[in-house]
């Protein structure tokens, strides 16, 4: 008599109900097995390098979520905007214009203009490697060991531009012996993707290589109505190659990395939200959530590329040194069509270029009772480019210049186990940075751009240099085995520096720098091992001072031809106040089930906002930082005849957010819940295939967006609609 098989378990019942509409029969092999009884297990331990030394993730006094391969994979994370409703109090996407162009706020600190002249206010690291400008830092996430997401100013370890926090990508190491994975995939929207990395050894390992690749590609969510093209599409090639020297014998090796992007997608679509009243046909406002009109070239693409030199060389048994030398750099060439339309209302063209290099030196010690880091940094940047304006086909101005940065850094950061319960450890970094800003802004007679400029704007050369000392000090006391608590005091920044879009003729102060941001931030925390290791349970609370908000503002003005005009300021709002909550949690009950999650609040509030000698203070607020944030995944593991079969199912859900600083009511996004799926059938440790489906309930949620009323113009960039992905993995 044939055996009799026990139905699969309700969730997996709800995923394959959620994604039925993409949704393929599984192998004939995955037909379940009668269950066995629930086994205890404990959670692995993590690994991060938070404090640039390698700890386990619950002995680092610091707030910081980390994903794993696995978790990455599990979670269908395919760039870092993915990482959104995983992490709290984390706002991060691509930015209007481009697919690879980056946004960040943590703990409602960033900075969403991409324009040269504006530094981050979230540090994006690349294999330990800065990445100083938002273009092209919106990284694939392929071949790689984990990512680390810091909250909070990392200021001490990790420098100026942190002040909100830090996201780490690492990718995977260099290999000892022969290993490797390629992924396909396919999915709706015209979706192919194809991904892996390959590494080996030769000479008993002390030759190591590893080669790594992407192709992302995708047709549009949208479409250009003027010529059919396509819009808010995908068009991705990335590639790195490391190798290293590991003498036999020997306590020292070399590191070389190269990697390569190209972003070859077209225009990002948006909605119109209203009827341009320059528009003389009076166009109606688009129904589609990506559809535009626009008669400038279809074109957006990015190019970016690092180098690196990584040198390790253990001196003693508790002493070893570290250097690594990098150069980074992008170029990006887009269109900004701001009013959509076939007609010449408010069209932009805009280049990006910036190129980087950086040193930086670290001695680490890892004793019996204290550990700790010391270290020299350098960084020698330059960033410009060159946006052409053409407003109503009447004004015509460009918008110029080179920002060159040089900054150097002393730090230190150390840990003293002081008894068996209780450590201290402390931090400190002192930086000096120059900056130079090289300002020409013209308005000329027509749309070439060239001959003699009817008028200047702003002609300046100006410089400015500054200090920062940012310290730390953290108090840790493991109160069990199980318990740990800490309360930890920091400082961050972020560099001021001069508004690039100034117009000096019109409004004079707008050659004048803006000040660095500064972040004093009090911060207690435990971070737990519960339910005989089955559950991790961290949270936080913190209480910030925020001095010198830096806001990206558009004025509206009339110019001397009776034009209406625009224009684009830089200004430091004053003082703040933020405060919040976090909770991270992962409970494993049994070996079939494994339910983690986030929530956060937050409370940001300006104490002062001077607009014109009065403080409105108690009009404005936040940008990009939702009140509420929460994050639910519930996954179930289900061991078959052959292999085992994984489902998830995923809930994420933001409270109201303003994503512009004009607080416009029209591209305010209000509370939303996004649900996302997957099932992924391992027959093995070498083969896989999935099925993943994210934003299944097709939600429109703004993540962006245009209000300039002196132009017209009001729009709304969204978030990706409802996606499937089917693919497989193998793993050699």
């Amino acid at each position: 008599m044939p055996r009799r098989l026990p139905a699969p378990s309700p969730l997996h019942f709800a995923i394959l109900a959620a994604i039925a509409a993409s949704s393929t029969a599984l192998p004939a092999a995955a037909q379940t097995t009668p269950a066995a009884e629930p086994q205890v297990t404990t959670l692995d331990v993590v690994k991060v390098t938070a404090r640039k030394r390698e700890e386990s993730l619950q002995d680092v006094p610091v707030a910081v979520t980390a994903l794993t391969a696995e978790q990455l994979d599990k979670l269908a994370i395919k760039d870092l905007g993915d990482l959104q409703g995983q992490v709290p109090n984390l706002t991060i996407y691509a930015a209007r214009g481009s697919n690879t162009t980056i946004t960040t706020f943590i703990r409602g600190v960033g900075q969403a203009d991409p324009l040269w002249g504006v530094d981050p206010g979230v540090g994006i690291y690349f294999d330990d490697v800065y990445i100083a400008r938002p273009q092209g830092a919106l990284l694939d996430v392929y071949d790689v060991q984990r990512v680390e997401v810091l909250r909070g100013p990392q200021g001490t370890l990790y420098g100026k531009n942190t002040i909100g926090g830090a996201v780490k990508y690492v990718s995977k190491p260099l290999p000892q012996a022969t290993e490797g994975s390629v992924t396909l995939a396919i999915g709706n929207y015209g979706q192919v993707t194809a991904k892996g990395g390959v590494g080996t050894a030769v000479a008993d390992g002390q030759f190591r290589f590893r080669l790594a690749g992407a192709s992302l590609n995708r047709e549009g969510y949208g479409k250009n109505l003027t010529d059919g093209s396509p819009v808010s599409d995908q068009a991705t090639t990335s590639g790195r190659v490391s190798m290293g020297w590991f003498p036999t014998g020997s306590t020292f090796n070399a590191q070389v990395s190269v990697d390569r992007t190209h972003d070859d997608s077209h225009m990002r679509g948006f909605q119109r939200l209203n009827v341009n009243p320059f528009d003389p046909a009076k166009t109606p406002p688009t129904t589609g959530r990506y559809d535009i009109a626009t008669g400038m070239p279809n074109a957006n693409r990015t190019q970016s590329e690092g180098e690196s030199l990584t040198l390790n060389w253990g001196v003693s048994a508790d002493w070893s040194l570290k250097y690594i030398l990098a150069h980074r750099a992008s170029d990006t060439n887009t269109s900004i069509d701001f009013d959509g339309l076939p007609n010449k209302i408010a069209d932009v063209r805009a280049e990006y270029h910036d190129s980087s290099q950086s040193h930086e030196l670290q001695a680490i010690y890892e004793g019996q009772n204290h550990s700790g880091v010391i270290g020299l940094y350098y960084f020698d940047g330059r960033a410009g480019g060159t946006v052409r304006n053409n407003f109503f086909n009447l004004s015509f101005g460009t918008t110029n210049g080179l920002v060159y940065t040089e900054g150097k850094a002393v730090f230190g950061d150390w840990s003293w186990r002081l008894t068996p319960q209780f450590s201290v450890s402390t931090g400190l970094r002192y930086t000096q940075e120059d900056k130079r800003a090289v300002v020409l802004n013209q308005a000329f007679a027509n749309d070439t751009f060239s001959g003699t400029p009817i008028a200047v704007p702003a002609n300046f050369d100006k410089s400015l240099s500054v200090s920062n000392t940012s310290p730390r000090l953290s108090l840790e006391y493991k109160a069990s085995q199980a318990i740990k608590l800490y309360t930890t005091a920091s400082r961050g920044f972020k560099s001021g520096g001069y508004n690039i879009r100034a117009n000096t003729v019109a409004f004079p102060s707008s050659g004048r720098p803006f000040a660095d941001e500064k972040l004093d931030s009090l911060e207690v925390g435990a971070k737990m091992i519960l339910d005989g290791g089955r559950l991790e349970l961290n949270t936080a609370l913190f209480h910030n001072k925020y001095k010198n908000v830096q806001l990206s503002v558009f004025t509206s003005y009339t110019q001397a031809n009776g034009q209406p005009g625009f224009f684009g300021d830089f200004t430091n709002a004053g003082k703040a106040t933020v405060q919040g909550a976090e909770v991270e949690f992962l409970w494993m009950p049994s070996t079939a089930w494994r339910i983690s999650g986030n929530l956060a609040a937050l409370d940001a509030k300006y104490d002062e906002y001077i607009d014109r000698g009065v403080n409105v203070a108690d009009q404005k607020k936040f940008t990009n930082t939702p009140k509420f944030q929460a994050g639910l995944n519930i996954e179930h593991n289900a061991k078959l005849e052959v292999g085992t079969l994984r489902s998830r199912l995923g809930v994420t859900h933001r409270s109201k957010v303003y994503p512009t600083t004009d607080l416009s009511e029209a591209l305010a996004q209000d509370a939303y819940t996004l649900v996302n799926a997957g099932l992924i059938w391992e027959k093995d440790a070498k083969l896989s295939f999935f099925l993943q489906g994210s934003n299944l309930t097709n939600k429109a949620y703004k993540t962006d967006g245009y209000n300039i009323a002196a132009l017209g113009v009001l729009n709304a960039y969204y978030g990706a609609p409802r996606t499937f992905t089917l693919g497989g993995t193998l793993k050699f």
